[in-house]
């Protein structure tokens, strides 16, 4: 029997468009944050507003946020391919009570999926572990690192700007949603080759 693979994905900047949040916080904020000004995943890290100040405006404006996000380039085409031969969970640090609008934003999307974990925190090794995922798909920088290190499986990080430090053993960088696909089928090759040895 062909293994079925499983696979964690993470959905903010790694399914929707990583540059999703920059229009809203330039309204809200009356600024001009550029894609490129986002050097740090923090954005009170590259950007004069207080901490608190962001985080408030930030929960207040998640379920508008996330119901309005685009789908980055190429993630829908690849998504629902890859649902027809892998098993696809999707893992977030979206709290909870998010999951409702999530899962409508999946429908109006028509975005595949077998499960969604949202988990309200960015530790996500332990529920990748739990799910026994074979493969993580991530932006957030040390996400990738933890996973692929205490994991010992490979992790795909899609480059953006605040993601940038050198990556360790296992972290593979991917610039979009095509070279995902092209490095999951390479990989895939070599493990049913690996098999058959």
């Amino acid at each position: 029997m062909v293994k079925k693979y499983r696979f964690g994905i993470d959905i903010d900047g790694t399914v929707t468009d990583p540059e999703t949040l920059i229009p809203f916080i330039n309204d809200a904020f009356h600024i001009d944050l550029k894609y490129e000004d986002l050097t740090k995943y923090e954005i009170t890290d590259v950007v004069d507003i207080p901490a608190g100040t962001f985080a408030d405006w930030f929960i207040r404006s998640e379920p508008v946020i996330y119901a309005k996000s685009p789908v980055a380039k190429g993630a829908k085409e690849v998504l629902n391919k890859w649902a027809d031969r892998f098993e696809l969970y999707f893992i977030s640090a979206r709290a909870s009570y998010l999951l409702d609008v999530t899962k409508n934003w999946f429908t109006k999307q028509q975005l595949k999926y077998h499960h969604i974990e949202l988990i309200g925190t960015h530790h996500k090794v332990e529920t990748a572990k739990k799910y026994n995922v074979d493969l993580f798909l991530e932006d957030k920088h040390d996400n990738a690192a933890a996973i692929a290190q205490t994991l010992g499986i490979p992790v795909l990080l899609f480059d953006t700007p605040y993601n940038r430090d050198p990556v360790p053993d296992n972290v593979y960088r991917v610039k979009n949603w095509k070279e995902a696909d092209d490095w999951v089928r390479r990989w895939i090759t070599q493990s049913s080759r690996s098999a058959r040895d």
